[in-house]
C-alpha cells in the first residue's frame, strides 16, 4: 500500500509580518522561528531595517533576530519601499507615526494602485500629518499620533488591523466606528497578537466598535509561526481536483487565520476532511459538488476555489467578495479571462462569479503578476490535458517561494499513487 503524498507548509505570511512588526515597535529583541521568507516578508524586514531594527539569522536555534533597541535612533526621515506587500504597507503605517518623523512608504506599481486614502484619512483625524498621491501610494505620515474618534469603512480588514496596532503606541485613546469590515477574521488575527501581548481594548461583538487604550507598549517576542492556510489552500485544491488523498502539515488546528474555512468549503462540495498530527487530512471525491458560497471572509482564496469550481459537476457561486477587485489584480476579472480561455462556461458578477460544469482545454494564461493566480493556475493545470502554460510564474515568490518545487513533487506522487 502506498502511503499519502504529504507536503509540509511554510509560515504564515499575515502571522510573519505581524510578528515583524511588534517586534520591531517593542525596542527590544525577539525570537522568531518558521518566520515565512518570502517576497513580502523580506520587503518588510527590510523597510524595518531602514529604521534601524537589526534582523538577523541563528543558524543554531533556526529563529529569526528581531534587535529593535536602536529602533529610529537618529533618523531624521526616512524611505521605506514595501514592494508588493498590502499587509506591510497598511500595518506599518501607523506605527511608523509614532516615531514622530517623516516616514515615506512606496511600493511597486501593483501596490501603488490600491487605495490608501480611507486610511490615511483616518490618521490625519488622530493626529497625525499625512500627505499622499491622491489616495494612493506614496504616503507621508508624520506623527505623534494624539487619539481621538474616527470612522472608517473596512472594505480591506488591513485598515483596521492598522489602527489596532498604531492605537497601542499612541499618546491618547482611540475610539474607532467601523461601519463596513470585510475580512473579519484578519482582524481577529490581530486581536490574538494584541492578547498575548496583554494589550488593553475593547471592541463589539460585530467590530462594528472598537477601544484602544493609548500609552501602551509592546514586548519582544518569543514565538513560532505556525503553517500559511492561503498558502495550504492550492494543496486542498489539489486534493480537491485529483480526487485523492493528500496529508498538508505544519498547520495548527486552532489557528485563528481565515482561510481555514476554505476546507469548510470543500467539504460542502464532497471533500472528507481530516485533522491529523502536524495538519490536515483532504480526500477529494469521485466528483466535486456545486454550491453558493459567501467567501467575503476569505478574499484570498477566490482564484484557487474559482479553479476548483470548475471541476465540479454542478453550478458553483462564489459571492459577496467583491473586495478581491482591489487586491493585487482585479481577481474577479482576471480568474474569469483566464478560465474562459480554458473554454469555462463563467459569469462575472460584480462581486463574484458563477461557474458552469463544461470541458476544459489546454491554453496558454496570464499570471498577471499576481502570486495567487499564478498559483491556482498552476494547480488547476493538473486537471487539463495537455496542461496549462502561464506567461509568468516569478511572483509565487511573494508568499510561496517553494511552490513549484514542491507542487511538482507532489503531482509526481499523485501520479504514481
Amino acid at each position: 500500500m502506498r502511503a499519502t503524498p504529504e507536503i509540509w507548509i511554510p509560515g504564515s505570511k499575515s502571522h510573519s509580518i505581524r510578528a515583524l512588526l511588534i517586534a520591531a515597535f517593542s525596542k527590544g529583541e525577539s525570537r522568531i522561528r518558521n518566520l515565512l521568507l518570502s517576497s513580502d516578508t523580506i520587503s518588510t524586514m527590510e523597510a524595518l531595517k531602514k529604521l534601524n531594527v537589526r534582523i538577523t539569522y541563528d543558524k543554531n536555534n533556526n529563529e529569526h533576530v528581531v534587535d529593535a533597541k536602536d529602533l529610529g535612533k537618529g533618523l531624521e526621515s526616512a524611505v521605506l519601499d514595501l514592494g508588493n506587500s498590502g499587509t506591510g504597507t497598511y500595518l506599518l503605517m501607523g506605527l511608523a507615526a509614532s516615531l514622530g518623523i517623516p516616514i515615506t512608504i512606496t511600493g511597486d506599481e501593483s501596490l501603488s494602485s490600491r487605495p490608501i486614502g480611507p486610511l490615511a484619512d483616518a490618521y490625519r483625524k488622530l493626529g497625525a500629518h499625512v500627505t499622499d498621491n491622491n489616495g494612493y501610494l506614496p504616503i507621508t505620515i508624520q506623527g505623534p499620533l494624539k487619539g481621538g474618534s474616527v470612522s472608517i469603512e473596512c472594505r480591506t480588514s488591513q485598515y483596521l488591523s492598522s489602527l489596532f496596532l498604531a492605537g497601542v503606541l499612541s499618546k491618547g485613546n482611540f475610539k474607532i466606528t467601523c461601519p463596513i469590515l470585510f475580512e473579519k477574521p484578519y482582524v481577529a488575527m490581530t486581536l490574538k497578537w494584541l492578547d498575548e501581548q496583554k494589550i488593553g481594548y475593547e471592541i463589539s461583538e460585530d467590530y462594528q466598535k472598537s477601544f484602544i487604550k493609548g500609552g501602551q507598549r509592546f514586548k519582544a517576542l518569543d514565538t513560532t509561526i505556525s503553517g500559511d492556510y492561503s498558502s495550504a489552500s492550492f494543496f486542498f485544491g489539489l486534493a480537491a481536483i485529483s480526487g485523492k488523498k493528500i496529508n498538508i502539515l505544519g498547520l495548527d488546528k486552532n489557528d485563528s487565520q481565515g482561510d481555514k474555512r476554505v476546507l469548510n468549503v470543500l467539504e460542502q462540495m464532497g471533500c472528507i476532511i481530516t485533522w491529523i498530527e502536524n495538519g490536515v487530512s483532504v480526500q477529494g471525491p469521485e466528483k466535486l459538488k456545486g454550491g453558493s458560497f459567501d467567501i467575503n471572509d476569505i478574499p484570498d482564496a477566490l482564484p484557487i476555489l474559482s479553479a476548483i469550481a470548475t471541476q465540479a459537476q454542478e453550478e458553483v457561486t462564489l459571492f459577496d467578495v467583491a473586495q478581491a477587485r482591489i487586491k493585487e489584480t482585479d481577481r474577479i476579472a482576471c480568474m474569469a479571462k483566464n478560465l474562459r480561455l480554458l473554454g469555462a462556461d463563467i459569469t462575472e458578477m460584480e462581486d463574484g462569479l458563477k461557474i458552469r460544469p463544461s470541458a476544459l482545454h489546454r491554453s496558454k494564461v496570464n499570471g498577471y503578476d499576481d502570486h495567487r493566480i499564478i498559483m491556482a493556475m498552476a494547480i488547476l493545470s493538473y486537471a487539463v490535458e495537455g496542461g496549462i502554460e502561464i506567461d509568468d510564474v516569478r511572483k509565487a515568490d511573494v508568499t510561496f517561494p517553494t511552490f513549484f518545487e514542491l507542487y511538482g513533487k507532489i503531482k509526481k506522487e499523485l501520479e504514481n499513487a
